[in-house]
């Protein structure tokens, strides 16, 4: 008895799963917008950071974490090296001594610009060869798969455009 495996056409192209090919597309992405960021002297989480706090206003340390996914430790790190370079500043919360609340400077805002830029050209590169109509459809599945996969994420599962 054969495996249907065993039958395929093994001249042909390596099949990969779907999960696999998503998977090697998304580590190509990563590597191509952190090169860019780099660049810039910027990391994702930089990215990450501002636009949070550009979108959404001023925040504690616990909830940009949660909002950009970014674990509080590793949060703390990204928070200090936007501070050294002026991009967000750091005050005691009036109503909790204890939390700090970080704001997106005007510098900050600044970098943020050309950062979007950045990553705006970086998924152009990214997504070439498909259409318009075929990015939208491709956006809206892996939005559809984030909110499946992570129900209770971060917010950053909405589709909302994020311009600074």
């Amino acid at each position: 008895m054969t495996d249907a495996m065993d039958e395929q056409d093994t001249s042909a192209p390596l099949r990969l799963p779907p999960s696999r090919m998503l998977s090697l597309v998304a580590m190509h992405a990563d590597r191509l917008v952190s090169e860019g960021l780099a660049r810039e002297g910027a990391r994702k989480w930089h990215y990450a950071a501002l636009m949070a706090l550009h979108q959404a206003g001023p925040m504690s340390q616990a909830a940009l974490s949660r909002l950009t996914g970014v674990y509080r430790s590793d949060l703390v790190a990204v928070i200090n090296e936007l501070a050294e370079r002026g991009f967000v500043e750091r005050a005691p919360d009036s109503a909790d001594r204890r939390r700090n609340v970080v704001t997106i400077t005007p510098q900050g805002r600044t970098h943020l610009r050309r950062l979007y830029t950045l990553v705006t050209e970086l998924q152009d590169d990214v997504f070439a060869p498909l259409t318009g109509p075929e990015r939208e459809l491709l956006t809206g599945l892996l939005t559809r798969l984030m909110e499946h996969h992570s129900p209770q994420g971060p917010s950053w599962s909405s589709s909302r455009p994020m311009s600074p």
